[in-house]
């Protein structure tokens, strides 16, 4: 099975949690981590499934003014925060609206979102799944969130659980695939 993850960072955290899905997606499945910033069709075209992740800003995926937003908070030396390379860039809503983008047959949804409840901080994971299961690909298992602190810091255990969920989509995805009635 050959696996793509497709991950939009500003600060990192999502970064991390999309590698290790992957650390946990590699026991069953060739995997690719690339950032929307850098994919392109060939890294989708010849793939069984993707994994797809972002941030949550302002209850959702983020848009052009709340990475411009992000970008600005890094020159407060307060919040210590640094910009990934080649953020803020193209965010996850641009690549699975663009009517250009190439998806595999499978797909999962994840997102990186403050540790306060959904009706506060919001779900882009959420969106991120609506928005693949418009494009006529198949999801796999429900979106999944990974939690950071109100200073932006992944919090402790959230990786390992990145990597225990990418675990689980390796077997869901090769029962499914193994199954021609799906």
């Amino acid at each position: 099975m050959r696996a793509v993850v497709v991950y939009e960072s500003m600060f990192g955290n999502t970064r991390q949690i999309a590698e290790a899905i992957a650390d946990g997606l590699r026991e069953r499945a060739e995997v690719t981590v690339v950032d929307v910033n850098r994919v392109s069709p060939v890294d989708v075209a010849s793939v069984d499934l993707m994994i797809v992740g972002g941030p949550t800003h302002v209850h959702g995926m983020t848009r052009a003014n709340t990475r411009a937003e992000a970008e600005k908070w890094t020159l407060d030396p307060a919040k210590n925060l640094t910009l990934e390379p080649g953020a803020p860039g193209r965010g996850i809503r641009d690549w699975v609206y663009d009517p250009a983008a190439v998806v595999a047959p499978l797909f999962a949804a994840f997102a990186t979102r403050a540790d306060l409840p959904v009706i506060i901080g919001g779900n882009a994971a959420t969106q991120i799944d609506r928005a693949l299961h418009h494009r006529a690909t198949r999801r796999l298992l429900p979106a999944e969130n990974f939690l950071v602190s109100k200073n932006n810091i992944l919090l402790f255990e959230e990786a390992d659980r990145a990597r225990e969920w990418g675990i689980l989509i390796g077997a869901t995805a090769t029962a499914r695939l193994a199954n021609s009635y799906w």
